[in-house]
């Protein structure tokens, strides 16, 4: 009778753990689903034409000079949540300024299930000298772990809405900050806390009238402020401020 009791009841303990990881993967699987997608917009940028060629894989979209062997590159890692094609306009016209723009597609689109994705891309692009890691929101925090643990492959760090997630003030490398004055998804306490991580300097930039959303092309984000400019005017002073910070660091 006892030995019936203790087997039932190592019985129910099993099946209540079964349950709990069914209903912990469900829910998983379902918050993953649940993730911005590329506007029609964004959707149209990846189109190649006479002056880009956009090229495709698994695991990554690249945006390339036509006529160009550009020395210089960015990996761009995206925002939590947010599919890769959805930054194509802000890559795009970084391309357009002759640089190689890699976009990394993160699993599950959440950069922490492959922060080392530039790894792997630097590889497969071995004509560019000088890599720039940016990233936007949480991609911009795990792009910040990879330049921190691979300082002396990394050109230079840029943040969209973002901060670093370890101390780099010891960092060989320029960083640049950008984020928009009407972003309310992006934490200011613990961004400014972030601030103190940074090599002393670095460059930041508010965007007057942008919001958190606006670096790429996905619509509204919950929480965000309403932007008073355009996501083609966020973006382009973006690409503006982007541009100038490589420029500035290639005559140092």
């Amino acid at each position: 009778m006892e030995k019936n009791r203790k087997s039932n009841w190592i019985r129910k303990i099993l099946i209540g753990l079964a349950l709990l990881i069914v209903i912990a993967a469900g829910a998983f699987f379902w918050y993953v689903n649940d993730y911005y997608q590329a506007t029609a917009d964004a959707i149209e940028a990846l189109q190649s034409d006479g002056s880009i060629t956009i090229t495709e894989t698994e695991d990554a979209i690249t945006f390339a000079p036509n006529g160009e062997n550009p020395e210089e590159g960015i990996i761009f890692y995206p925002g939590g949540k947010v599919e890769a094609e959805a930054y194509a306009p802000l890559l795009r016209s970084l391309a357009e300024a002759d640089l190689l723009v890699v976009v990394a597609k993160m699993p599950f689109h959440l950069a922490v299930f492959d922060a080392n994705a530039a790894e792997t891309i630097m590889e497969q692009e071995d004509s560019v000298q000088d890599w720039y890691l940016a990233g936007h929101s949480l991609g911009g925090v795990m792009a910040s772990s990879f330049a921190a643990d691979q300082a002396d492959e990394v050109a230079g760090l840029i943040f969209l809405a973002s901060y670093p997630s370890g101390d780099l003030t010891a960092a060989p490398f320029p960083v640049l900050s950008l984020y928009g004055s009407e972003d309310e998804v992006l934490n200011r306490e613990s961004y400014d806390e972030a601030q103190r991580k940074l090599p002393a300097d670095y460059t930041e930039i508010e965007l007057v009238g942008g919001n958190h959303a606006q670096f790429g092309d996905y619509g509204m984000q919950a929480g965000d402020g309403t932007a008073s400019i355009s996501a083609e005017q966020q973006q382009q002073q973006s690409v503006e401020a982007i541009t100038t910070f490589i420029g500035n660091n290639r005559q140092q």
